[in-house]
């Protein structure tokens, strides 16, 4: 029995410039479940607060319980299958962009076979989920979600999902306009020169510790 609560597939940069810079400015290593030390930015620390427990990622399979009569090895056993027979995707390239309040690292191109990907991981290892509580429906409503968010949340118990999944490496919280800027010029900095293309050769699975942060369990290669 592992100590993790959630398990989660995602994308994880492979060692280099763009992990390393992920994991310096978020302050946290999801690769090795370790804590790193801030960049010298204004406000980092609350900037960057929100997504720090999950490490630089982009979610494919968001986070879940695993379902009543499953386990982790299975669940391993499952995606090293499915991962077997799933292609390497390769698009455009990454760019900075603000959406809404934060601001994260977004695909450009045609992301038809990400999306594919994504939608692969969500629908074949959904056996592997425990249903959403109450607590979570009622806490995922508060986005006033749309009609088509609402029937993914009771199905996948994801709201953005499938025709609603957008792909992003989240690079902070909700911030105020000067937290905008502050944060805005602060990544046009630091940020190493973005892939182009940007490839995803392989998939991480991370698990949620006792104290709340995520770290890799394992990577999967897409050898399909």
């Amino acid at each position: 029995m592992s100590d993790y609560s959630r398990f989660g597939i995602y994308y994880l940069p492979p060692n280099g410039a763009l992990a390393a810079f992920g994991a310096q400015w978020l302050g946290w290593d999801v690769e090795t479940g370790t804590a790193c030390d801030l960049p010298d930015v204004a406000e980092i620390d609350d900037i960057t607060m929100t997504p720090r427990k999950y490490g630089f990622h982009g979610t494919l399979k968001p986070p879940f319980v695993l379902a009543v009569g499953t386990d982790l090895e299975g669940l391993k056993s499952a995606l090293t299958t499915l991962c077997a027979t799933q292609k390497p995707v390769s698009i455009d390239g990454l760019e900075l962009a603000q959406l809404g309040r934060f601001m994260a690292l977004v695909p450009s191109g045609d992301t038809s076979d990400l999306a594919a990907l994504a939608a692969r991981l969500v629908q074949e290892l959904d056996g592997f989920r425990a249903p959403a509580s109450e607590a979570e429906l009622a806490r995922r409503r508060k986005a006033n979600l749309s009609p088509e968010q609402e029937a993914h949340l009771l199905k996948w118990g994801y709201p953005y999902v499938l025709d609603q999944f957008k792909f992003h490496l989240t690079l902070t919280g909700k911030l105020s306009k000067p937290q905008a800027r502050i944060a805005s010029e602060a990544l046009q900095r630091l940020l190493p020169d973005l892939p182009q293309p940007f490839e995803i050769k392989e998939v991480g699975l991370v698990g949620e510790r006792p104290d709340g942060r995520f770290e890799t369990i394992q990577r999967y290669t897409l050898s399909g």
